[in-house]
């Protein structure tokens, strides 16, 4: 039976996880805030109606949002990954294969039926994620992902489609192909729709039909491939399994501008816990880290950035092990009198933790990396059974003022039990 390739994503994602856990919100609008609440990121179809530009800083827009009244959210990051594996785990369910592409979207790949129409498989879908999770989604078919791309586009952009939209079942999918911007087209940059623009290829279909050469000639085999892949051959195999990655960073801007050791190392110490978090929940080992800070660029004084690195004898992702040998680094790229705004913590050499290269000059015993590694992860389970920080390390303060700025925080009911609602009945 023929393939057929789905592009599902959330409609409107950070907006749609606060509705759901929040139903009062349904039909108002709905903006969600950056880090330190800084800009507008995510908006609802309602606050898009309302004229709500994406990234407008905060400060500009609220008096509009004030005034329109409009619902503001600062990012729940715990609320939004938690959402998403819920997501993603209904999408494997309903999916030969998966390949998760981002927070929100994922590639499926399935067979189609005798008769080739997946109408019914996709209603199906929708229905279960808004009854299980209360997210509306759209879903996109064709034969390739470039095809389920564009399908899903349409899905969104056309009312009548109802969030559901086929391309190889449509029975003029030149026509919807012409509604398609060159801009909108998946692997369309602003420097390359120019380029198709002064030839006068201004949709997806004009992309598709163009020389094939002229197009290569221009954007080599990576051109070609996104022609042929609008042409319904599938071109781009489906990623089941994420490659390991090279490094993995944490960091953040403080909340006020900071120019203490103390608030420093504190800082450093909080994101050096939280990627040790990481590194375990990639199954990866770190053989080098290196933090650094800096002020603001917008600062009239003169900037300042700095760094430092160290390796470790023995790669590690043991949070005790990251912290001693982070916490040293600290002083070095401190300098007093220097207002700092953002620090950050970068695991490098990483490795997979199920093959350890030993140190002659750091010995370790089997029975002692188990027990830390049992310790470790005890200490994972009750920090995503009961909220990020339920357990936490003293270097990294108890109610640090630096840390970063969400005054208006949802409860995270999926993730902390505390947050979970209590019903009340009378009897």
């Amino acid at each position: 039976m023929p393939q057929a390739t789905a592009l599902i994503d959330g409609n409107n994602f950070y907006a749609s996880c606060e509705q759901s856990l929040d139903p009062s919100l349904i039909g108002r609008p709905v903006v969600v805030l950056s880090n330190n609440d800084g800009c507008i990121v995510a908006r609802n179809a309602e606050a898009r109606a309302l004229g709500i530009a994406m990234g407008t800083p905060y400060f500009k827009a609220r008096r509009q949002l004030e005034q329109q009244s409009v619902i503001v959210r600062s990012s729940n990051y715990a609320l939004y990954a938690d959402m998403s594996q819920r997501l993603m785990s209904v999408l494997e369910a309903h999916c030969e294969e998966l390949e998760i592409y981002s927070i929100d979207e994922a590639f499926g790949r399935l067979s189609r039926p005798a008769n080739g129409d997946l109408q019914a498989w996709a209603q199906q879908l929708r229905a279960r994620v808004r009854r299980d999770l209360g997210l509306p989604i759209a879903i996109g078919l064709g034969a390739s992902k470039g095809q389920a791309k564009l399908a899903n586009h349409l899905a969104k952009a056309v009312p009548a489609h109802a969030g559901i939209f086929d391309l190889e079942q449509c029975q003029t999918p030149d026509h919807w192909l012409e509604t398609v911007a060159i801009d909108d087209v998946w692997g369309i940059g602003r420097k390359m729709a120019r380029w198709c623009r002064l030839r006068g290829v201004i949709n997806a279909r004009q992309l598709r039909d163009m020389p094939s050469g002229e197009l290569r000639a221009k954007a080599g085999i990576v051109g070609l491939r996104l022609q042929r892949e609008l042409q319904g051959h599938a071109c781009l195999p489906l990623t089941l399994a994420p490659a390991p990655k090279r490094e993995t960073c944490v960091s953040r801007s403080f909340s006020r501008p900071i120019s203490s050791l103390d608030e420093l190392q504190q800082a450093i110490a909080s994101y050096v816990v939280r990627a040790a978090e990481k590194l375990r929940q990639q199954q990866q080992l770190a053989g080098a880290l290196t933090v650094y800070t800096r002020t603001s660029p917008f600062q009239p004084t003169a900037f300042y950035s700095q760094a430092a690195s160290t390796h470790l004898d023995l790669p590690s992702n043991d949070t005790t092990a990251l912290l001693k040998a982070a916490m040293p680094l600290v002083s070095r790229i401190f300098q007093p009198h220097r207002h700092l705004a953002k620090a950050g913590v970068l695991m490098q050499h990483l490795q997979g933790h199920h093959h350890l290269q030993h140190h002659l000059m750091t010995p370790c015993e089997g029975i002692e990396q188990h027990k830390r590694d049992s310790l470790m992860s005890t200490i994972d389970q009750l920090n995503r059974r009961y909220g990020r920080g339920t357990v936490q390390w003293a270097a990294c303060g108890l109610t640090p003022t630096w840390a970063m700025r969400r005054g208006r925080l949802s409860h995270s009911a999926t993730t902390r039990l505390s947050d979970v609602p209590i019903v009340h009945a009378d009897r």
